[in-house]
């Protein structure tokens, strides 16, 4: 039988419902030696924290993430709230010895972000961050067949994610619904939310990266603050596109906005090797597209691959081949592997120090569009 893990779970918004329908589902799905149990949420409004309890099933709910952090019963602490203060949370979980998983990015900077992984590694606590597109059975897919050499040197890296929600005026800055916009809440705008997804699976994909040259753009210089009620500047990238080189010698082009209409969460990466290419698309994450030159020439061409079969990463535990799974099975996917490697005392990756490395790159990322120079990334 599967031992219990108690949750507190601290930040009940989009991320938070992501988490907690993980918890909720992953045991029905695999065998796995912990089952999580949902013994707290937090959150800022008490009112909205208790409805949100009743809703997912913990089993109380609080406004004070201390409390969470000193409770003796509970085993992980799982960080679902703005930016700004994954740090001190983190950091005090890791003091108290609970296992730590923490939305992304890691911090505000990569400064940050190494006293983070120096509190979880002092500590020796479990710890994991939330890049879930790892874990898009065709992602995993994708690594799967980079590993196994069968794309060959890798020549070129491009990636986008591209969104529109932020192109009106009348749209505020700071808040529960839009700290993304508060440079204080956020430390960055897409650089920092979008590109940080595809900067971890690039690198995971295709190792770390050297170099950057990069240029930003916010469009929108003020917009009103919730919490003021007036106009401010806006500190945060609205566009950012960066070049780069890769420690393997590959080239990358990354380019992320908040500004192109028509896209609401358009994520895709294509990869060009000697031997074979890859490509895949958010808006149909179950499927892989896969060129292979040794094809015969008469049939050669780009082939889309159905990532539905058992023997693909992780569809033996879902349904029958041929019926595709989505956006929220990801999160179940990194519970489950985060609970296996828990109970092995195991790193499960991306640990806080794979996420330093994404983080430093952000940090490359907007000092070279400040500085309108190439930069080197720090290793971490």
């Amino acid at each position: 039988m599967a031992k219990e893990l108690n949750v507190g779970l601290i930040g009940y918004g989009f991320m938070g419902r992501t988490h907690s329908n993980a918890y909720c589902k992953v045991n029905h799905f695999f065998d796995l030696p912990y089952k999580p149990v949902l013994k707290v949420i937090c959150g800022l409004e008490d009112k909205e924290a208790k409805s949100f309890a009743d809703q997912w099933g913990y089993e109380s709910h609080t406004t004070d993430w201390k409390s969470v952090i000193a409770d003796d019963n509970i085993d992980l602490v799982d960080i679902c709230v703005p930016n700004n203060v994954h740090a001190e949370i983190a950091i005090a979980a890791a003091k108290a010895g609970k296992a730590i998983i923490c939305e992304k990015p890691l911090a505000l900077n990569g400064e940050q972000a190494k006293t983070m992984v120096d509190a979880v590694e002092k500590a020796g606590v479990a710890n994991l961050v939330s890049f879930n597109y790892r874990r898009v059975p065709a992602v995993t897919l994708a690594k799967q067949l980079i590993d196994e050499g069968r794309l060959g040197r890798i020549f070129h890296y491009r990636a986008n994610f591209l969104q529109d929600w932020t192109i009106s005026t009348d749209v505020p800055q700071g808040g529960m619904a839009t700290w993304r916009l508060d440079v204080k809440a956020a430390g960055s705008g897409v650089t920092g939310d979008l590109l940080a997804h595809c900067a971890d699976t690039a690198m995971w994909h295709n190792g770390p990266i050297d170099t950057v040259c990069a240029m930003t753009e916010t469009f929108v210089k003020e917009r009103m603050h919730v919490e003021t009620g007036k106009k401010e500047k806006v500190g945060i990238d609205d566009a950012c596109t960066f070049m780069c080189r890769f420690d393997n010698g590959s080239l990358g082009n990354f380019e992320s906005s908040r500004y192109a209409r028509g896209h609401k969460a358009l994520y895709t990466f294509e990869i060009n090797g000697e031997k074979a290419s890859i490509a895949w698309d958010l808006h149909d994450l179950h499927r892989l597209s896969y060129f292979d030159h040794a094809d015969e020439s008469i049939v050669r061409g780009w082939r889309s691959i159905h990532v539905t079969d058992g023997d693909m990463p992780y569809m033996d535990k879902w349904w029958v081949p041929g019926l595709q799974i989505g956006y929220e099975h990801t999160f179940v996917h990194q519970i489950a592997d985060f609970l296996e490697g828990y109970a092995e005392g195991k790193p499960v990756s991306p640990t806080f120090k794979d996420a330093l490395a994404t983080q430093y790159l952000c940090d490359a990322v907007l000092k070279s569009a400040a500085n309108q120079t190439w930069e080197k990334v720090q290793k971490p």
